[in-house]
């Protein structure tokens, strides 16, 4: 069996496909649609459940969205890590160093490094500015990237 590529999503992704935002839904189709065909794990923060409905200056998710926002976080093809001490303190030194970086993406991103993951897909251009710039190896940072696959039905023979 083929390894699973792993990435990671920042909460921005999620949002943008929740809301179903036109700028954003068409990147991130290729990705959830390699995850549902099993080969991609997509880790995520814990935060992340709880930022996806609100960030700065994005739509906002309503409460009506509930169902569709846990029932998606359910799926098994996203790993949910906690924010635990070891991830705070690297997320503190990161914020150190990168006096740019805001704390919920610095938990983002000590969360990648930490879980040894090379790609984190964001819209959130402050953190795409960093893209190769933090962890050891470097941190991809970058757009969701993953094409989508359309299917085709071809006419069956009369």
């Amino acid at each position: 069996m083929a390894k699973k590529r792993i990435i990671y999503w920042d909460s921005d992704c999620f949002l943008g496909l929740l809301n179903k935002e036109v700028d954003k839904i068409e990147k991130c189709k290729g990705t959830i649609q390699a995850a549902e065909n099993n080969t991609l794990i997509i880790v995520i923060s814990a935060i992340t459940i709880a930022e996806v409905i609100r960030l700065k200056k994005k739509p906002h998710l309503t409460q009506a969205s509930e169902k569709t926002i846990s029932d998606f976080f359910k799926n098994d093809f996203i790993s949910v890590i906690n924010v635990d001490r070891r991830i705070a303190s690297k997320a503190r030194q990161l914020m150190w160093k990168y006096s740019a970086l805001q704390p919920k993406d610095s938990i983002h991103v000590a969360t990648a490094i930490l879980q040894k993951i090379d790609t984190l897909n964001t819209f959130d251009e402050g953190l795409i500015k960093l893209d190769n710039q933090l962890g050891n190896p470097a941190l991809h940072i970058c757009y969701p990237d993953i094409a989508y696959q359309q299917e085709f039905e071809f006419p069956e023979d009369e």
